[in-house]
């Protein structure tokens, strides 16, 4: 079984892609793989060949207010897409394909 897992980031205040937002992926305390997102918002490959697991996603968005967003997710098998949805104002995630 291999898990592998992709991100990107929209400026819902602006409607556009958030380039160079730097987003880590940890399993507990340890730092797996980081990156930034490309013009388009995306990470297309953040981790490839992972474990089923728990991992956290750790989002640096370009927010005022979030400097930080950490979603804790369960990865069993195959490929995982988590966006984030970000504005001054709120933040939001989902389980994107």
């Amino acid at each position: 079984m291999s898990v592998s897992i992709s991100t990107h980031v929209l400026d819902t205040s602006t409607g556009e892609p958030a380039g160079g937002v730097k987003v880590e992926l940890f399993q507990g305390a340890g730092p797996l793989a980081s990156g930034e997102t490309n013009a388009d918002g995306r990470i297309p490959n953040l981790a490839v060949g992972l474990e089923p697991g728990r991992y956290s996603l750790i989002f640096h968005p370009p927010s005022p207010f979030f400097t930080r967003v950490e979603l804790d997710v369960e990865l069993l098998e195959g490929h995982y897409h988590v966006p984030l949805l970000v504005s001054p104002y709120g933040c939001a995630s989902y389980r994107g394909s």
